[in-house]
């Protein structure tokens, strides 16, 4: 591990801490830290800034109540920047917004940042906000039977495209498959976040391998 006196703090004694939400790894706002800040995050497990406009300490969410709950910290290989990954209380911008970084500068015509979050938040949309023509509103208003006779029959053509060994269709076919629990998630209002805390909670590895070894025996 790290040691704090190993780090380097710049001539104001600070060093620039980039705050991450654990799960979605969504960056949510850049802070800094000076010695005492860091010591009091490490030893209270919530994030404690150097505010350089008022010259003073400050812990993120003691007037909002929006904490945040220190994960890990990690120095890059300079040692004079950390990452804080995060579990948030509520939105880590003080104008309301989740992350501090909303205000578009550029977006390539070619490329897209893709995320899961992102698509649940797309999928939603088209419960919350129904558009003509529009499939996944479709499904919405067919309700749960439709959707999960899809997710039956998604998962038999992944089934089909896996024995065949054709990993292009079968990727194609996890994807449908991967959309279509989607839908029925948020049908059932089950969130992303339920599902890596559900994970996270399981070592879902070893425990399978348990399982396994216990029915057999």
């Amino acid at each position: 591990m790290t040691e704090i006196d190993q780090l380097k703090f710049d001539e104001k004694g600070l060093i620039p801490a980039v705050i991450v939400e654990a799960g979605t790894h969504r960056l949510l706002m850049v802070a800094y830290m000076n010695r005492e800040s860091l010591k009091i995050s490490m030893e209270t497990g919530k994030t404690c800034f150097w505010s350089r406009s008022r010259q003073e300490l400050w812990t993120k969410g003691e007037t909002s109540g929006n904490y945040q709950h220190i994960v890990s910290i990690t120095a890059d290989c300079d040692l004079d920047t950390l990452k804080v990954v995060v579990e948030k209380d509520g939105p880590a911008c003080h104008t309301g917004a989740e992350t501090c970084f909303f205000n578009p500068v550029y977006q390539s015509e070619e490329k897209s940042d893709f995320t899961m979050d992102a698509l649940m938040e797309l999928i939603r949309g088209r419960k919350t906000n129904p558009q003509e023509g529009s499939y996944t509103t479709y499904l919405f208003r067919k309700g749960l039977d439709k959707i999960l006779k899809k997710i039956g029959e998604e998962s038999t053509e992944v089934i089909i495209a896996a024995k065949d060994n054709d990993p292009k269709e079968t990727i194609y076919e996890i994807s449908d498959l991967v959309y279509h629990v989607m839908v029925m998630m948020i049908e059932q209002g089950i969130s992303l976040e339920d599902i890596r805390r559900e994970l996270a909670s399981r070592h879902v590895i070893d425990h399978k391998v348990k399982q396994e070894k216990s029915r057999a025996e």
